[in-house]
């Protein structure tokens, strides 16, 4: 069962705009009213004041909680998993205590406060922990109101992960007038983490002919060693001259000790769905029948976006799923500091979401 940022704004929606809402947090004396409600992914227009300083809702200015904060949080969600709203967010959002304390007044989130191992010099201790959140789809209070769960939780915290990006150059040929050179930029950063996820699990990657020359860690990534430098070299791919062709556009492919192609891969932004699914299909159509993962790799908040295309009919036989930048970044993550080796490519499936399993 997955969380997404759809279902938070769709229950927040239905709680009462003429009722005000407190926070989480006890000591937090202001109030928060909804003002409206951006389906199906936000943003939530709030206002909020404290009346203890005289402030009122007729002078309140209206604040914004993006859609993007709301995926952030959503991600980070698994069914009685509590949650910590800053440890996710850090210091991102200024309106984040707003979505937590409008998501503990709908059905299916409890606010609590698990234990927390603390160790010091091979002594520990469990100390009362600090405010968390809990979503329980199987036990929905009544909305409107926030209720404590008491469920015997210990947390034992682990120092966050972070991805770290080296400086990436973008070839003037790739600099397209209709993608903004950030989107190209976070574009190129998720085939550099494909890449290396790859190496990683002792494959090797092919990279869209048109995106060899961009330059990482001062060296063009088509000339990285774990890189193929030709498809004319692939026995699963030069018999075909029509699957060659088609092969050459896509973004990344990975292969493994010349006989298995474990993922074909189409990374994407909101507008390119559609014609990396269409490059995928060309490649499945000039193949004979053979396994492989058909996947789109595109941002969280662009999932309703990549079911609703991929579970066209036309693309149905791709049996395509989606690998959301959190999940590849996660995956990078892992791999850069525990080296993992040894892993079957069933691994990656841990990873990625079917998408034709929504239709059954």
């Amino acid at each position: 069962m997955r969380l997404t940022a759809s279902n938070i704004v769709y229950e927040i929606g239905r709680l009462p705009r003429n009722q005000s809402y407190q926070y989480v947090h006890k000591r937090t004396t202001g109030l928060i009213k909804i003002v409206d409600v951006v389906y199906p992914e936000g943003p939530i227009i709030i206002k909020r004041i404290k009346p203890n300083e005289g402030q009122t809702w007729e002078t309140a200015p209206e604040e914004s909680i993006s859609a993007q904060m709301i995926w952030r949080i959503a991600n980070a969600f698994f069914p009685n998993h509590p949650i910590n709203f800053d440890r996710v967010l850090g210091g991102s959002y200024n309106t984040r205590s707003v979505l937590e304390a409008l998501m503990a007044h709908t059905p299916q989130f409890y606010y609590c406060y698990p234990g927390r191992i603390e160790s010091i010099s091979s002594n520990t201790n469990i100390r009362r922990g600090h405010k968390h959140l809990m979503w329980c789809p199987d036990n929905p209070h009544p909305p409107g109101a926030m209720y404590e769960s008491k469920a015997d939780i210990v947390i034992s915290e682990v120092p966050t992960v972070e991805v770290l990006y080296d400086a990436l150059v973008l070839p003037d040929e790739i600099k397209t007038p209709e993608m903004d050179i950030e989107v190209k930029r976070r574009h190129s950063q998720m085939q550099i983490a494909l890449i290396e996820i790859g190496q990683h699990l002792n494959f090797r990657t092919w990279v869209a002919q048109n995106d060899k020359g961009i330059v990482y860690k001062n060296k063009k990534i088509g000339e990285m060693d774990c890189v193929v430098s030709s498809l004319r070299n692939e026995n699963l791919i030069a018999p075909f001259e029509d699957a060659y062709r088609a092969a050459l556009l896509i973004d990344c492919i990975w292969f493994k000790n010349g006989k298995l192609m474990p993922a074909v891969m189409e990374v994407e932004h909101s507008t390119g769905v559609t014609s990396g699914l269409t490059r995928m299909k060309g490649l499945q159509d000039a193949l004979p029948p053979f396994p492989t993962r058909y996947v789109i790799v595109a941002a969280d908040e662009d999932r309703d976006k990549v079911f609703k295309e991929a579970t066209k009919p036309q693309f149905q036989s791709l049996n395509a799923r989606f690998f959301p930048y959190s999940a590849v970044e996660e995956l990078y993550a892992l791999c850069k500091k525990r080296k993992i080796r040894g892993v079957t490519e069933e691994f990656l499936d841990c990873y990625m979401e079917p998408v034709l399993g929504q239709l059954a």
